[in-house]
């Protein structure tokens, strides 16, 4: 076997099912769980519609960089939502989803022959950034977003010793778990850091459309070409339709950006054996030049969140966060106990699944940027999430009168 698999820690969901170990639930509650951020809304039933309408679709080896109507389908989307201009035969690739495309990625951009190879991402992270980096040869960098900052991360943080080893930098806008957006300043210094250490950028993006104010978050390319910089250099973006159609078991998605990088990423996918299915090809088509089932989606999230935040910021520190369908929030510290112990303490005795922060990030720098908080995923249906947080706030009272 490979001995670079031993360096992989559990993922969170894993943990969560060790720290629940012995835990019965009381009967009196159904379960509710806020743990696993898999979008829960209907799939629209013109996506259901294109899948089954061709089917005839099966009957063919689909090619690796897909078919050019779904890469046109791709450029359209991204000149509508960034008002962005990309070729669609050289800049974009359809992916299997945006995790299966963010660790293929590390593989294709990392030279471990080079020594000490780095791999840069934010603390806390999605947790296939460390896999990636991992497994591509490389050592992971946590970078610790800060909650003064609305969890910005403190990339000025960073010595110069390790972007001189960095080789890829992750990062995530809308955040995942903060929901924090990065501004048109934070792209300019990591584009300055790119330039001047030759690291690439891989931006994950896949909440981009569930967003609560008016402005849409930006985007990577759409940073990249307010700042001149309509080459991409060094800069790929990753987005899907997981979250944004409500349709996860697709796996559907799409990269876009430095035709350099474009190249190299379909050469290594050739052989990776990751061709998209022209049966999704086609539903996927049908998806991105819909916008009208992405306003209705987006407006569902916006009422639970109005509903739900609320109702949690007056037991515990939370904010309703830029994007994303994700809540933070601290573990009060009249309670005592830690991140994980919230989380087993409120499943045995009112039955709702969270997340524990610390479980989402790692102990760098000194400490734990995780810590103390957990993630709730509001996925589930309003009245759900409603009555979820009404048990988070009796479980914090009684243990706080």
């Amino acid at each position: 076997m490979n001995p670079l698999l031993s360096h992989l820690q559990p993922y969170p969901f894993e943990r969560l099912r060790q720290l629940f170990a012995g835990v019965t639930p009381p009967a009196a509650y159904g379960p509710i769980s806020l743990g696993m951020g898999e979008p829960r809304h209907p799939t629209p039933q013109f996506i259901k519609d294109a899948l089954s309408n061709n089917l005839n679709g099966l009957a063919s080896y689909p090619a690796t960089a897909g078919d050019l109507a779904l890469r046109e389908a791709f450029t359209r989307w991204l000149q509508r939502r960034y008002g962005v201009g990309l070729n669609p035969s050289t800049q974009v690739l359809p992916v299997n989803g945006s995790r299966e495309a963010l660790f293929a990625f590390a593989q294709t951009v990392v030279d471990p022959s080079q020594g000490q190879a780095l791999v840069v991402c934010p603390n806390p992270f999605y947790q296939i950034y460390e896999g990636a980096a991992l497994l591509a040869g490389a050592q992971p960098y946590y970078v610790a977003s800060d909650p003064s900052r609305n969890f910005a991360v403190n990339w000025d943080a960073v010595p110069e010793t390790v972007w001189q080893r960095t080789q890829l930098l992750f990062v995530c806008s809308p955040g995942n778990p903060t929901g924090a957006v990065m501004p048109l300043s934070e792209w300019k210094r990591l584009f300055e850091l790119s330039d001047r250490y030759g690291f690439v950028i891989a931006s994950d993006e896949c909440y981009s459309e569930i967003y609560f104010r008016d402005e849409p978050p930006l985007g990577g390319l759409q940073a990249a070409d307010q700042l001149g910089r309509s080459d991409y250099k060094n800069l790929i973006s990753f987005t899907s339709l997981s979250k944004r159609s409500n349709v996860p078991g697709m796996r559907s998605g799409f990269v876009a950006g430095d035709a350099a990088l474009i190249k190299a990423f379909l050469l290594y996918r050739t052989y990776h054996g990751s061709a998209m299915s022209p049966v999704i090809q086609a539903a996927s088509i049908a998806a991105w030049g819909d916008e009208q089932h992405v306003v209705e989606n987006r407006t569902l999230y916006r009422k639970k969140f109005a509903q739900v935040t609320p109702l949690l910021a007056g037991v515990m520190d939370v904010a309703l966060p830029d994007a994303g369908f994700y809540l933070w929030a601290k573990v009060p510290d009249a309670l005592g106990m830690d991140d994980a112990e919230f989380a087993r303490a409120l499943l045995a005795q009112y039955n709702v699944t969270v997340l524990p922060g610390s479980y989402l990030a790692r102990e760098a720098q000194g400490s734990n940027p995780g810590a103390q908080r957990v993630r709730m995923a509001l996925v589930a249906e309003a009245e759900e999430c409603v009555e979820a947080a009404l048990r988070i706030v009796q479980f914090i009272q009684s243990r706080t009168a």
